[in-house]
């Protein structure tokens, strides 16, 4: 029978870094419309998992590597997860693959606000992988915020990992705050409305480009907590 030990080695025999499991009952102060069992309606655990993104992006004068590598990331992320699923059927379970980034249904276009069917951060804060820091990241404490997330929604009980308890952020820190080049953050939220039109950039060829990882790079724990 599947268990959460079996889990954890499928996970890792497919080379992600990190992976917890998240029990159902913790998605119960979700928003209404985007708990996992809204999406899958026999939903009993949520499985996470997680890539480390390179650093060195970080450090280009081009918004062309960051951008480059985080496409490659997301795919990379989402054809290990359909993999995943792939087993997890094999082994008699009903798993729905969440999507690692895009596609999403909710928009606000006056805001510029998107949502996704559900928030892989918070997802990834229940099963245990991390903490969220005042710039909105997921951060965990052995490879810090670089991480890109993926889950599956499974129909059997998994045992949960333990929700860590340790702190993202030094002691008055607002480093990613005061270092947001449009004031988006304020320490539990981004306002995608400043946030989106900066960070995101169309360039006259049709490229997409994200031209803003300040909030990554500027936090003391971006890799890890020292």
């Amino acid at each position: 029978m599947l268990n959460s030990k079996i889990v954890k080695e499928i996970a890792s025999e497919l080379s992600f870094d990190l992976c917890g499991i998240a029990p159902i009952a913790r998605f119960n102060d979700a928003p209404d419309g985007f708990r996992p069992t809204d999406v899958y309606k026999d939903c009993k655990s949520v499985i996470v998992f997680a890539k480390k993104v390179p650093h060195g992006p970080l450090y280009a004068s081009s918004f062309v590597p960051y951008s480059h590598l985080g496409n490659i990331i997301i795919q990379e992320v989402d054809n290990l997860t359909l993999k995943f699923t792939r087993k997890l059927e094999d082994l008699g379970v009903r798993a729905v693959p969440i999507p690692s980034d895009d596609p999403y249904e909710y928009w606000e276009s006056d805001n510029l606000y998107g949502r996704a069917i559900i928030s892989l951060r918070h997802a990834g804060k229940l099963a245990g992988l991390g903490v969220l820091g005042k710039n909105t990241l997921l951060f965990n404490d052995h490879v810090g915020n670089m991480i890109q997330l993926g889950a599956i929604l499974v129909n059997i009980d998994l045992a949960g990992d333990p929700i860590a308890t340790y702190e993202s952020c030094p002691d008055g820190c607002e480093i990613c705050l005061k270092s947001c080049p449009t004031e988006a953050l304020d320490g539990k939220t981004v306002m995608q409305r400043l946030c989106r039109p900066h960070s995101i950039y169309t360039h006259e060829k049709g490229y997409v480009l994200k031209k803003c990882n300040t909030c990554r790079k500027v936090c003391p724990n971006a890799f890890g907590i020292k």
